[in-house]
């Protein structure tokens, strides 16, 4: 990365014209506070935290969410859920270099698809809005929940009462808080996919803002279709030049796909980046 892009990347995020887009690379140094070990955020880690520790069968290894449907259809649903529930709202893990860096800047957008809670630790000294992704509900054709914090509780609000001044967190894949709401099944994803390409995923208000928006994607794997089919409508409307997505080491399949969608493959590492923005 040139001097000349990262400047152009850090007056992007002063001026609220780039947007910081967040995968499970963004938790790579985030650890268990009793036993040290690595937090589970991406596909093949979680697969294993979901079934102790053990591998699953090949094509189950293949995304966490078909491993997910595999686990729900066996268990039932609560089980998925209450997994994620447990290891990311019980327990007790390390913050992530990442979100001390973001903590500096206090990005006026931010979407995560990470499911841990650290992206609105990084926010919990201020208000702001919470849009959390949704699946497989009957009450609503809606697939997000809306919630402003105050500074000291999160309530839910509907689009009408959003406040245009505060900062918005976007966690499309779920949190455990205010209230444990989690896309991870094929089911879930197949649901919340089709309704966001419907448009009813993602509120009017930030339909508006984010025209014309560009990217920094930051620890996001390009190669599995569940994530790029999500990241795609979530990033509907951006400038012709979408952004940058760090890679250090990139497939074939998402140099075309990078190539195809107008975003530029950045040969760093989210601790390499974290080095150059120092």
């Amino acid at each position: 990365m040139t001097s000349a892009v990262l400047s152009e990347i850090l007056e992007g995020l002063y001026n609220k014209t780039v947007v910081p887009y967040l995968g499970s690379g963004v938790l790579f140094d985030a650890k268990n506070k009793l036993t040290g070990a690595a937090m589970p955020a991406d596909s093949d880690s979680l697969i294993l935290a979901m079934n102790n520790g053990n591998p699953m069968a090949p094509k189950l290894m293949y995304e966490f969410p078909r491993a997910a449907m595999n686990q729900e259809l066996k268990k039932g649903r609560n089980f998925v859920n209450q997994f994620l529930m447990k290891l990311y709202g019980d327990t007790v893990w390390t913050r992530a270099a990442l979100h001390d860096w973001l903590a500096i800047w206090k990005p006026s957008y931010v979407i995560d698809i990470n499911r841990d809670t650290q992206l609105q630790d990084t926010y919990a000294d201020e208000e702001h809005t919470l849009i959390v992704g949704v699946a497989r509900i009957t009450a609503s054709q809606f697939r997000y929940k809306l919630y402003q914090f105050d500074g000291s509780v999160y309530f839910e609000i509907t689009s009408e009462q959003v406040d245009p001044r505060l900062p918005i967190l976007f966690k499309p894949m779920g949190t455990p808080k205010p209230e444990a709401n989690f896309i991870a099944s094929d089911a879930d994803y197949v649901d919340y996919i089709t309704e966001l390409m419907g448009g009813f995923a993602i509120p009017d208000f930030l339909k508006d803002y984010r025209k014309g928006k560009q990217y920094l994607l930051i620890g996001v794997p390009l190669n599995r279709d569940s994530e790029r089919m999500v990241m795609s409508d979530i990033l509907y409307g951006a400038a012709e030049h979408k952004g940058w997505v760090l890679n250090k080491n990139p497939t074939n399949k998402e140099i075309r796909y990078c190539k195809k969608i107008g975003l530029e493959i950045l040969d760093l590492d989210v601790a390499a980046f974290l080095e150059a923005v120092k």
